[in-house]
């Protein structure tokens, strides 16, 4: 019996170790949204040939394409703050298409590094769901209430009625205007 039990108590010894170790070792991970934005062309290498709009869902004409372009690329010239336009067809991975924006805008690099003066609106016709992101400058003067504001009274009327570009364009003259 006294062997019986030195057994026991060796076994029960052994399993609660082995049970220790193994809750040690394991690690839990934090679940966080990555998304591979070298799939998209990146901005850095067209805002020189001046493409500023990147209508990856094919949502514009190429003439609403070239008008948008030269509203940006010009106020771009006369005061150096970047605006970039994106339309794409879904946010995946993403839920949050204003975390997909900021995400974008700060891979892509859109402003000046120094300033901070970058701007990006983001659109996903499928998602129903449009973002825009500032940089920290940016922020000060757009601030997220002017930007909701924008999207909610300029932007998303237009859009009920079907009119996207009609929508954008008044939304970047709304916003060329307030960020003066």
């Amino acid at each position: 019996m006294k062997i019986g039990t030195k057994v026991l108590i060796l076994f029960l010894t052994l399993n609660l170790f082995s049970c220790k170790g193994t809750t040690q070792e394991t690690e839990i991970k934090k679940t966080t949204t990555e998304f591979d934005f070298s799939t998209f062309k990146k901005f850095r290498e067209t805002k020189l040939k001046g493409q500023i709009l990147n209508d990856y869902d094919s949502i514009f004409n190429p003439s609403q394409r070239k008008e948008l372009s030269d509203i940006i690329y010009n106020y771009n010239i006369e005061t150096t703050r970047q605006i970039v336009i994106v339309t794409i067809d879904s946010i995946s991975p993403y839920s949050d298409i204003q975390k997909y924006a900021t995400d974008l805008s700060n891979y892509w690099g859109v402003g000046d590094a120094k300033k901070n003066n970058g701007l990006t609106i983001v659109m996903c016709n499928p998602c129903r769901q449009i973002g825009i992101a500032t940089g920290t400058r940016t922020e000060l003067i757009l601030t997220d209430e002017i930007c909701k504001k924008v999207i909610d009274k300029t932007i998303i009327p237009e859009f009920k009625n079907g009119k996207f570009y009609s929508g954008i364009k008044k939304g970047v003259i709304e916003l060329i205007a307030k960020w003066e």
